[in-house]
């Protein structure tokens, strides 16, 4: 089997096209949601200007990578042409690089096509809710542009995977997936992965809290985790609050997910995420 208990020698490093980022201590991945139809910022974000002023604003709150996404993925949400996702991301990626050569840039891409023209503009890591399910040529794309992959857990499809989502026993079955999903990854020679257990893909908020409890068990994989709670309605559902009013839930999980282990916070408001960030440093051990 390939995994192994890997929780003392974790990967700390992510290779970004020669840039490490040192994982030692968390860090907060920036959503720009390029889409008009996003459950939270939809449509603020479709302008150069707009854009650039929503980069701007979360580097200087500390981002440490900007995940841009020209697909909405809400629960509910068809999927659209890769020509659109295409005009919406290229364009983004083309600017954000010229203005922010220094910037860490994410897509959040299913499109072995789409990933590599990103990655050409600059870009630096996929980010796939699908795990390679929705596009065959993906992990050799990847691969071939060398670049860090976040490996996302989604049961079923966003138009219907709210619909009813079942398992067993929710940890041990993305504990599967993962275990199954890597090893094809290892095949094509892919080192740098991050594991997203998808936090709201096809879940209850059952268990989504479940997964939270027991997030520190992805420890096993010895792989940095992201977690993807930000406003989310494991969130809205539990506080009956919109995802307008999220934003104190969603920093209290942000706490939670820390002291379980997660490296990477992939948020929409980035300064609350990075004071998160400081205060759980706090509770570190300190050094003999």
């Amino acid at each position: 089997m390939f995994v192994k208990n890997n929780s003392f020698c974790k990967k700390r490093t992510l290779n970004c096209r020669g840039r490490l980022v040192d994982l030692s201590t968390p860090k907060v991945m920036g959503i720009l949601n390029i889409t008009p139809d996003s459950f939270y910022d939809g449509g603020s974000y479709t302008t150069r200007k707009e854009i650039l002023h929503r980069v701007e604003t979360m580097l200087e709150e500390g981002a440490d990578f900007i995940d841009v996404g020209g697909v909405s993925t809400r629960p509910g949400a068809k999927l659209i042409s890769e020509k659109t996702e295409r005009q919406r991301v290229i364009p983004a990626v083309e600017i954000i690089m010229k203005r922010f050569p220094d910037a860490v840039i994410s897509v959040d891409t299913f499109r072995a096509s789409v990933a590599r023209a990103a990655v050409e503009e600059g870009a630096s890591l996929i980010n796939d809710i699908s795990a390679g399910a929705f596009d065959e040529n993906l992990f050799e794309t990847v691969s071939r542009l060398n670049v860090p992959y976040v490996l996302m857990h989604m049961k079923g499809i966003p138009e219907t995977m709210q619909k009813n989502p079942a398992y067993t026993d929710v940890m041990t079955e993305i504990t599967g997936f993962f275990v199954e999903k890597m090893n094809r990854l290892k095949q094509f020679g892919i080192k740098d992965i991050i594991l997203d257990p998808g936090f709201g893909f096809g879940k209850t908020l059952e268990h989504n809290y479940e997964i939270l409890r027991n997030l520190h068990d992805l420890q096993i994989f010895g792989l940095p985790v992201m977690a993807g709670i930000s406003r989310k309605s494991m969130i809205c559902k539990a506080l009956n609050v919109k995802p307008a009013e999220a934003l104190n839930g969603t920093t209290a999980l942000h706490g939670i997910a820390l002291l379980k282990g997660a490296d990477i916070l992939r948020v929409h408001d980035v300064k609350e995420a990075k004071e998160v960030v400081k205060l759980s440093l706090m509770f570190k051990v300190p050094k003999a």
